[in-house]
């Protein structure tokens, strides 16, 4: 199981060519629109409910949410069962059943999306992303996201150099030790177009909200 935090963080809006403020990052943008967010969740356990808790308080602060969960994705939340409570939380939820399918590409080419979030993203994914492979409906949509300008953000769980405590779903405490390629990745992805990597679920709310 993917573990751990990033190291790189920087302000993804300030990336953007074409300079959208941090003041249309609200429930409600200066058009009067809600913000919508395309929400991916890929197959990483560590924080995963902090994670889902962000996502809780952002549905709550007035952002509309539609949720797409990788293959893997899903059979780690079935392994924390979280997987209905993400059902009932959020009715557009979307499990991947091939690298176009949900049609996610569709949507963000049309800006039916004001961001782009991967969160948890696992070291798997982070690489694919870092390396330019979109070969799953998550990497795809990353890709595609950024040739449309929208803002991307992803809380990277193998990023931080060391040892990292994480926990099993029935709650047990134990250690991973983070390796330099997943380090090196996270610190690739973060320097790249319309992409803000955050350092912990938190973060994230942060540069929503």
């Amino acid at each position: 199981m993917s573990s751990g935090r990033v190291s790189q963080e920087k302000t993804g809006l300030e990336k953007q060519t074409k300079g959208k403020s941090e003041n249309n990052h609200s429930a409600k943008m200066k058009s009067g629109k809600t913000m919508k967010l395309a929400w991916g969740i890929t197959g990483a356990g560590d924080r995963l409910n902090e994670t889902i808790k962000v996502m809780k308080d952002l549905k709550e602060a007035g952002y509309s949410l539609d949720v797409f969960v990788s293959k893997e994705g899903e059979t780690v939340l079935k392994w924390y069962k979280d997987l209905d409570l993400i059902k009932n939380e959020f009715s557009s939820l979307h499990v991947e059943k091939s690298a176009n399918s949900p049609f996610i590409l569709g949507d963000l080419q049309m800006r039916k999306y004001d961001a782009l979030i991967i969160a948890p993203a696992t070291a798997n994914t982070v690489a694919k992303i870092a390396h330019g492979i979109s070969d799953t409906l998550l990497t795809n949509a990353v890709a595609q996201a950024a040739k449309c300008d929208i803002p991307i953000y992803i809380f990277a769980v193998d990023a931080k150099a060391g040892k990292v405590k994480t926990k099993s779903p029935d709650g047990r405490e134990f250690t991973l030790t983070m390796r330099k390629i997943d380090v090196k990745n996270a610190e690739k992805v973060s320097k790249m177009e319309c992409i803000t990597v955050v350092k912990n679920p938190a973060k994230m709310l942060k540069k929503l909200v």
